[in-house]
């Protein structure tokens, strides 16, 4: 009977080799689970700090190239550029000064003659008509 009892004492079963290694696989599963969220997350932060880097760059360039769009708006809509422009390229002059008649803002008191046929200028306070030489419109 030696040799029965000391063959069960010698043969180790797979089922107690498991059960013995299953909390130390459980661990490192668990420490690698871990470990690789901690990378991910390292990596997402990083990745969002280099869109954050792009990010403002391309505010800062674009800041750049509104500043510059405002200072040619304000260059092309100078006074002396746009008369000079109407003056070569559209052939414009400045009218006579018999030519431009200037209206005041409140209406003039009707009389009874031009209360019958109003003209239409003075339906418009604060238009001001400009007439080719003399006609006087």
């Amino acid at each position: 009977m030696s040799k029965a009892s000391s063959s069960q004492r010698g043969s180790v079963s797979v089922t107690g080799v498991l059960l013995h290694l299953l909390p130390a696989v459980l661990l490192f599963s668990l420490f690698a689970a871990v470990g690789m969220l901690h990378v991910t997350s390292r990596v997402m932060v990083v990745d969002m700090g280099y869109r954050l880097s792009r990010a403002e760059a391309e505010s800062r360039s674009l800041t750049r190239e509104n500043d510059r769009l405002k200072l040619e708006l304000a260059t092309l809509k100078a006074p002396g550029r746009l008369e000079r422009v109407a003056r070569e390229q559209l052939g414009m002059t400045m009218p006579a000064g018999s030519a431009v008649v200037s209206l005041s803002a409140e209406k003039p008191a009707r009389s009874s003659a031009s209360a019958s046929a109003p003209s239409p200028s003075q339906d418009k306070p604060g238009v001001r008509v400009a007439g080719r030489g003399g006609s006087g419109r």
